[in-house]
Formats: structure tokens, C-alpha cells, sequence
């Protein structure tokens, strides 16, 4: 908790006064009937105050150390009050109601405000049952309680102002996490839209210059570019020129590709990524699958893609009305490893072969 003063400072203030009140304490020293169980509460008292004012654990007070000077204020009031014949009169003899509304003051700024009004309470308590009620007031029981009060309200308040900080500072990480966002998703549809233009910027002049009159084969080349602008959008990282060459190359040959990035592979980059890539493309070269997908595996899985390829029934089951998709045969099979150390190329590559062949 940061109060926007030095800690030294807090410390040397609370010092200083703590040895002011021992001093006026040693002064009176002629008004008690004994003095060894005054100077043993004033050993007592220094210690408890040194201990409470060091950097023990965090800004909030451990619970023993607040029992200790909780404990020492028990133990100072019955030693020194005991060895005064007469309240009335007593003079600086009573130093130890001040003193105690210090070490109370500290107890209750490190965040212990309870274990605090339960020494003002006790010190209340004790005073009201020795000196009666006037002694509330002429012993300074009034003073300590008011100086536990304003420590409790700044301590209080402090802690609000310290919440509303770290809530305002999650706020800000929060809207410049989404601004990143929103920022990256412009960046990413601007660069979608750059491709799709330069895509289909030729077969717009193609169908600009013929008033839509198409021929057949130029009709086709519109679905697959129709095909190619999917991809752009669902394909997403799985896409390098590689791929994209690969993908068109088979659609031109008759094969329906589907590229579906579902985002396992967003982890990926640089060189695992374009292995990634190239491994797909040579995969989709390599094949003769009427039907190909490829989709990328949720992370933490050693797979980062897994292409699927299938093969429709022969012309004569088609014949004979027998074609269904569950009758499509597997002619390719392939999971792409995210690392290099993770699967065997080489074993993929004749695990898709052997497949292919049934």
C-alpha cells in the first residue's frame, strides 16, 4: 500500500514519539511505588513497538504479530498501573495510555484494525474499572482511541484507493487487449481483401470485357476462384503459395478441396509453420482423391493438421445407382506433426501410400 510517503519517514515519526512517551515515562519514574515492573513494561513496550514497525511479511500485519502487540499492551497496563498508588495526580507516570495508542496507531495502519480496537478496548476497559470514568478523559484513553479511529479510516480508505487502482489498471489491459484485436482483425481483413482483389481481379476484367458472356471453361475457372476466396476466409493460416497452387491445381482436375483452420495451429510459426504448409501441399499433390480436407488439430496435440482424402465409387457402382458417401473409399490419410522430432515424414508418407492402395 502506497500512502505517498516515505516509509522511513513513517517509521522515524512512530519512533521518535515512541521514545518521547518512554522518556516522559523514565521522568515519572519517582511517582511509582516500584520501579523494576515499570522499566521491564518499558523494555516490553520498546520491543513491541520495534517488532511492529519492521518489515515483517507483507503491508498487512501477520496475525502473531498483531497477538504480540496485542499481548504487550495487556502485559505494559497491569505492570505500570499496578505500581501507581493514585491515578489522580500521577502525572507522566501514565505514559503508558499514550504509548499504547501509538503501538494500537501501527497496529491498525498495517491492516489489523480488529486486534487495534481490541487493545483500545481492553485499555478502556482497565482504565474505566481503575480510575473510573474521569480517566477516560484525563489519561488520554480518548486521545488513543481517536488516533486508532483516523488510522483505521486512512488505512480504510487507502485500501479502497489501492482496489480501484489495480481495478482501473485491469480495465486498461483489458481495452488495449481488445484495441490489439480489433487492430489485428482490421490488418487481417484488409489483407484478405487484398488477396481476394488481386484473385479475382483478372476474371473481373474477363467478365467486364465480354458483358458477362462466359465461356464454359471460364465459368468453371469462376468456381475456382469461388473456392479460392472460401479458403482465404476459412483456410486461413493454412494457406501459403504453396498450398494455394496445390489447391487450385487439383480443383482444376476435378477434386473438391476443403481447407478448415479452426485455430490449433495459431501456436505455430516461422519454420514449423512453412513445414507445415509445404508437407500439406505435397500432400495434395501427391493424391488422387476426389475429395480432400484438411483440418488443423486443437493444441496440445502432437498433430498440428490432418488431411483426409476420399476417393468416390467406380463409374459402374455410380451405374449402377449404388453411389453413397459412406461408400467413399479412404485414399489418403496423413497427420501432419507440429515438431519435426514428433513423427517420421517418411513413415507418414508410406502410411498414406498403403492406404491409398486399399
Amino acid at each position: 500500500m502506497n500512502v505517498g510517503v516515505p516509509r522511513w519517514a513513517i517509521v522515524g515519526v512512530a519512533t521518535l514519539f515512541s521514545a518521547y512517551v518512554v522518556i516522559l515515562g523514565v521522568y515519572a519514574l519517582d511517582r511509582v511505588d516500584s520501579t523494576g515492573p515499570v522499566i521491564v513494561a518499558m523494555v516490553l513496550f520498546a520491543a513491541a513497538v520495534v517488532v511492529t514497525l519492521l518489515p515483517i511479511g507483507p503491508t498487512r500485519m501477520p496475525i502473531w504479530l498483531a497477538a504480540f502487540a496485542l499481548s504487550a499492551l495487556i502485559a505494559v497496563t497491569l505492570l505500570v498501573s499496578s505500581e501507581i498508588p493514585h491515578p489522580e495526580g500521577s502525572g507522566y507516570a501514565t505514559w503508558y495510555v499514550a504509548g499504547e495508542g501509538a503501538l494500537m496507531t501501527i497496529v491498525a495502519t498495517r491492516l489489523r484494525p480488529g486486534w487495534a480496537w481490541a487493545g483500545i478496548a481492553f485499555l478502556a476497559a482497565h482504565t474505566l474499572l481503575w480510575a473510573g470514568p474521569i480517566g477516560l478523559v484525563n489519561l488520554g484513553v480518548i486521545g488513543s482511541a481517536s488516533w486508532v479511529t483516523v488510522a483505521h479510516v486512512i488505512s480504510l480508505a487507502l485500501t479502497r484507493a489501492g482496489r480501484e487502482t489495480r481495478r482501473f489498471a485491469l480495465a486498461e489491459r483489458e481495452t488495449t487487449t481488445w484495441q490489439a484485436a480489433q487492430e489485428a482483425h482490421v490488418m487481417e481483413r484488409q489483407f484478405r481483401l487484398g488477396r481476394t482483389s488481386a484473385m479475382a481481379l483478372r476474371m473481373l476484367q474477363t467478365i467486364e470485357r465480354s458483358g458477362g458472356e462466359l465461356t464454359p471453361a471460364e465459368r468453371e475457372e469462376c468456381l475456382h476462384l469461388e473456392g479460392a476466396i472460401r479458403d482465404e476466409i476459412r483456410g486461413r493460416r493454412l494457406l501459403n503459395d504453396a498450398v494455394r497452387e496445390q489447391v487450385m491445381d487439383a480443383r482444376r482436375r476435378g477434386a473438391t478441396v476443403t481447407l478448415l483452420d479452426e485455430g490449433g495451429i495459431d501456436d505455430l510459426g516461422g519454420d514449423d509453420l512453412e513445414r507445415v504448409l509445404d508437407r500439406l501441399a505435397e500432400a495434395i499433390r501427391d493424391t488422387d482423391a476426389d475429395r480432400v480436407i484438411a483440418r488443423t488439430v486443437p493444441e496440445g496435440s502432437d498433430v498440428a493438421v490432418t488431411v483426409v482424402g476420399l476417393r468416390s465409387p467406380d463409374e459402374h457402382a455410380r451405374a449402377l445407382g449404388l453411389e453413397d458417401d459412406e461408400d467413399e473409399a479412404v485414399a489418403l490419410w496423413l497427420e501432419i506433426p507440429r515438431a519435426i522430432g514428433e513423427a517420421d515424414p517418411e513413415d507418414q508418407r508410406a502410411s498414406a501410400a498403403s492406404v491409398a492402395k486399399r
